[in-house]
């Protein structure tokens, strides 16, 4: 696995020079009596020394250093670094601006869980090792066919696979486990379905339901359970039943998945 790209800090060296002088001196003989006073010359006056010529280099100006941890209205080449990775590694962090912003967010939530790491949305330590030295996701239906989704509820991870390969890794909020009743009659606990089941329809954009709204749902029973983007999708467990993902990722998700026919797998 490729390492992933770190900035370094680099060092400045600084060196100074000292420059010193020195004066003349002059030296007087004595008259004798018997004769007229006679002038010496002065002695001849020593050059002073001059300074050697300086043979040091400009000091370049420092880098600036990583951030020892990366989070959320960060930006900068380490932000950069770390979207470009995720991508790399099937997550979608959105477009590799250097901006940390909440589609960035969402994908270091989908990396965290599959990981197995704390879900604290910041980069860190930890989380950069991981980055350098990831683990796949943990395959739910290995024989489950080369095109295939698998929903994890215990990590609130979905994996899409295409020709074998995985081909999208996503954060996903799902059934809350609270008791609700419908505007529409009936009253149900928020239980997402365990199973395998099928893509079975597609609605393009937003789509009114009893429950809410629910953006580019593909369905995978009949039109009640859908995947689909919501502008609400947190680290908890919350949809009715549903399972949500994030509305950037749903943007392009219906195009990946062929429907109806898709096998969907959702395990515990």
């Amino acid at each position: 696995m490729n390492g992933w790209p770190r900035a370094l800090a680099a060092l400045g060296l600084g060196t100074a020079l000292l420059a010193a002088g020195c004066g003349t001196a002059g030296v007087s003989a004595r008259p004798r009596p018997s004769s007229p006073p006679a002038v010496s010359a002065p002695a001849p006056s020593r050059p002073a020394p001059t300074a050697p010529p300086s043979s040091a280099t400009p000091t370049p100006a420092p880098t600036p250093s990583a951030p020892a941890t990366l989070s959320t209205g960060m930006s900068g080449p380490a932000v950069l670094a770390l979207q470009q990775r995720l991508a790399a590694l099937k997550y979608y962090p959105g477009p590799a601006d250097g901006n940390f912003g909440p589609d960035t967010l969402e994908a270091v939530w989908a990396f965290q869980e599959a990981q197995g790491l704390a879900v604290t949305g910041t980069v860190g330590p930890a989380t950069s090792a991981a980055l350098a030295d990831p683990r796949s996701p943990a395959v739910l239906v290995p024989g489950g066919g080369a095109t295939r989704v698998e929903i994890n509820l215990a990590d609130e991870v979905l994996v899409l696979y295409q020709a074998g390969q995985i081909a999208l890794i996503s954060h996903v909020s799902t059934g809350g486990g609270y008791y609700y009743c419908s505007p529409g009659g009936g009253c149900a606990y928020a239980i997402t379905p365990t199973g395998d089941f099928q893509t079975t329809t597609f609605m393009p954009g937003w789509v009114t339901v009893p429950l809410g709204e629910m953006y580019n749902p593909v369905f995978f029973i009949d039109t009640a359970f859908a995947i689909h983007g919501d502008t609400y999708v947190p680290l908890q467990p919350v949809s009715h039943g549903c399972v949500r993902i994030p509305m950037d990722i749903a943007q392009f998700f219906y195009t990946l998945v062929p429907t109806p026919g898709t096998p969907v797998y959702i395990r515990g």
